[in-house]
């Protein structure tokens, strides 16, 4: 007989050596509305320790900030809510002095609830379903050749030149230079940043019609404030780089964004899902007020926040969004390269995999490994864990934990030795979101002399198991190894690599490859896949990512007051101060290329719904020798291809398509030259003749006419050039190398 909270020792099969386990049990007990998933269950019970140990509500908050979505708020510590209303909600009446109601998208709604009554968030009125709002982490030069945007910004065979004009850009991030002279216009007199909010900062004044953080919408006032506030990540730099991608000037360097001429939001956020709701809800009002298309760009994501299969409430947020105009585009994910997944179809069998950790000396916030387990419907599965030593010899397991019986959260350690396993459990028989059966593991070991191996069994049904490292400030997002350390035991793959919010159905999910290039020599180089990049499908099995984007070493703007390190790649003077430029990658950097081009589309067409910019984005992406023949519904890694701005805008404007042919059409010599080379066409034409540098440069643009035209680069430098022949009907590029 077993007797929780006591010390207890495994009997039979169960060990193979002494081992003691500890445990606290918290039944599912609550059967009135609102329903908590099982994770919010457990998780307000630490916090609600949290609060009755630490009344100083600052301290609080530093103490809980990251692993819980926690947030000083006039002085309050307000923890972040997402839940689902129900026909007649109101909100003032579900109001009250410890509950506030933010946001509403849809049916979805932010609340947020002091920390020190947080059990009013069970008795909220008029609500069905509410979670704890989960936490998340943030997952040029070369990139406009590649992406055809060059084609795009000069107008060729095109109405006019597009370059964003009219458009705004929301980007959800942190670490903004409000001062960077990449975020404005080209002849760097005015700053393009519509409005910025930074929900950290406490003094105010906050956004119409939000409680909370501070609102700029003038020039003087972001030039006062010149940066976002340090928070979780310091003064980091990621969101003025995204930025840049997306829109930025370049500010007399190469590295000129995508839609350079839109204007931007830019809303530091409190890494919550209720808190980037509400910068949808911001952004969208502003959006409405200017009579502007709205593009949003999201370079980050979480494994566990959601449900990876479409249906969590931010993407229901999300998708409510989208069908009012709203375009979405988030990075895929960086976990591509590691096998962190198991994808098992069960028949009464079992399956054991180790855990790989994370090094607990490589990041000083390190706690465990989060085991996210989801099931079908309807099909139960029961799960637990091995100690075993480092040749795989079982020395103790866990009780076998089901899906159909646990309650809702189990605290517990193992104790094996000298060595002890700290682990918790918390367990949905059906998911109120997705009716799915959901455990999440977290194991923390430390010890050198042991390892952690998972086990499952199930009469029937695929369960899919994902391994990703948790910090102490909760926001750890990469993968780690699923290892088969022993006979028959089962090992990860790469797949279902995409996170949340990446998930949902009505944004663009970006993949990364690398930006294409010329050698010395005149080879074309580049262009495979990012290893990083994450693969799909989603948990429910639809077709994800849906196209790819240049992600390494992509060159953008800095801020200019991040403590954080970085090799500059550019630095530019601009009234008394030194801004930088870098170089990044990951799909961070891939998905506001494609934002940007989202905001070309819709400077060319601002009748376009989302779902029509989608399509003509995945409908007009090309291919290559890397990307092989995608299927019809698309690469799980690749999604449709390449992005073609360029192909996507004359698509949407009902312009025939223009072909590109590598010199298939013409012929240079010589090639090499020493100064001067002649083009013969195979037949008659007229159009444009660019020549560019291997960084993208122009050296030449002139008008052609006839079956025969003159290349001088006796003044150019040596190296490779790109020949590009613009005409009605076609566009045609061949390499040149100058000796």
């Amino acid at each position: 007989m077993v007797t929780w909270g006591i010390p207890w020792q495994f009997q039979g099969s169960l060990i193979m050596r002494p081992s003691l386990l500890f445990g606290l049990l918290v039944p599912l007990g609550l059967c009135a509305q609102p329903r908590l998933p099982a994770t919010t269950h457990a998780d307000l019970l630490h916090l609600q320790k949290f609060a009755a140990s630490q009344p100083d509500a600052r301290k609080l908050v530093e103490t809980s900030e990251g692993r819980y979505p926690a947030a000083l708020i006039h002085g309050r510590a307000m923890v972040g809510f997402l839940a689902k209303a129900e026909a007649g909600f109101d909100a003032e009446q579900a109001a009250n002095e410890h509950v506030t109601i933010g946001a509403r998208i849809g049916d979805v709604v932010s609340v947020r609830v002091d920390a020190y009554h947080l059990d009013e968030a069970r008795a909220i009125p008029g609500l069905s379903c509410i979670e704890l709002a989960g936490v998340a982490e943030p997952h040029m030069d070369k990139v406009l050749w590649t992406t055809r945007v060059d084609s795009v910004h000069r107008g060729i065979n095109l109405p006019m030149p597009y370059t964003g004009r009219d458009v705004l850009i929301g980007i959800c991030d942190w670490g903004f230079d409000y001062t960077h002279p990449d975020l404005y216009d080209t002849l760097l007199t005015q700053t393009r940043i519509r409005a910025a909010w930074d929900q950290y900062k406490q003094s105010g004044p906050a956004p119409a019609g939000f409680p909370y953080g501070a609102a700029y919408d003038s020039p003087g006032a972001l030039l006062a404030a010149g940066s976002d506030t340090a928070n979780i990540y310091s003064y980091h730099y990621h969101g003025t780089h995204v930025a840049g991608i997306a829109g930025g000037s370049g500010a007399g360097t190469a590295f000129r964004g995508i839609a350079f001429e839109s204007q931007f939001l830019l809303a530091t956020w409190l890494i919550d899902a209720a808190a980037v709701l509400d910068c949808y809800a911001w952004m969208k009002q502003i959006a409405d007020s200017d009579q502007k298309r709205l593009v949003v760009n999201q370079s980050w994501g979480l494994h566990y926040m959601g449900t990876l299969d479409g249906t969590s409430l931010l993407s229901q947020a999300i998708n409510t969004l989208a069908a009012q105009g709203v375009v979405f585009v988030n990075s895929a994910g960086n976990n591509g390269d590691v096998q962190f997944h198991i994808r098992k179809s069960f028949a009464n069998d079992t399956l054991r995999s180790r855990i790989q950790f994370y090094s607990y000396s490589a990041n000083p916030n390190m706690w465990g490994q989060s085991i996210s387990m989801w099931g079908q419907p309807g099909q139960p599965f029961s799960a637990g864990f091995l100690i075993t030593t480092n040749n795989s010899t079982v020395l103790a397991e866990s009780p076998w934990y089901s899906t159909a019986t646990q309650p809702t959260y189990l605290d517990s350690f193992m104790v094996e030795g000298v060595d002890t396993v700290y682990f918790n459990l918390t367990a949905d028989a059906a998911h109120p979101l997705n009716g799915r059966p959901h455990f999440r593991l977290r194991v923390k070991n430390r010890s050198a002399n042991i390892k952690v191996a998972l086990k499952a069994t199930a009469p029937t049904g695929v369960v899919h198991f994902w391994n990703v490292t948790e910090l102490i400030t909760g926001v750890g997002n990469w993968g780690q190894a699923f290892q088969a350390a022993g006979t028959g035991w089962a090992v990860g793959d790469t797949q279902y690599s995409i996170s949340e919010p990446a998930c949902t159905e009505d944004l663009i999910s970006v993949a990364a490859f690398t930006s294409e290039y010329l050698s010395p020599n005149g080879t074309l180089l580049g262009g495979p896949i990012a290893s990083f990049s994450s693969f799909g499908p989603t948990l429910d099995e639809r077709v994800k990512p849906d196209i790819a984007a240049p992600g390494v070493s992509v060159s953008s703007a800095i801020s200019s007051f991040t403590d954080a390190g970085f090799n500059p790649s550019a630095l530019v003077d601009f009234q008394g101060t030194t801004y930088p430029f870098a170089r990044l990658s990951g799909t961070s950097m891939s998905s506001p290329a494609v934002a940007g081009i989202c905001a070309l589309l819709l400077d060319a067409d601002p009748t376009l719904t989302p779902q029509e910019v989608k399509d003509f984005i995945r409908s007009t992406a090309r291919t290559d020798q890397h990307t092989g023949v995608i299927p019809p519904g698309g690469s799980l890694r690749w999604g449709m291809g390449k992005v073609n701005a360029y192909r996507a805008i004359t698509a949407a404007l009902g312009i025939v398509t223009v072909e590109e042919q590598f010199g298939s059409s013409f012929s240079i010599w010589p090639n090499p030259t020493e100064g001067e080379a002649l083009i013969r066409l195979d037949a008659p034409s007229a159009g444009r003749m660019r020549v560019l540098d291997a960084m993208g440069r122009v050296v030449i643009d002139q008008r052609f006419a006839g079956q025969a035209l003159l290349i001088d680069l006796k003044e150019a430098a040596p190296g490779a050039y790109v020949v590009e022949l613009n005409s009605a009907d076609e566009r045609r590029f061949a390499r040149l190398v100058k000796r």
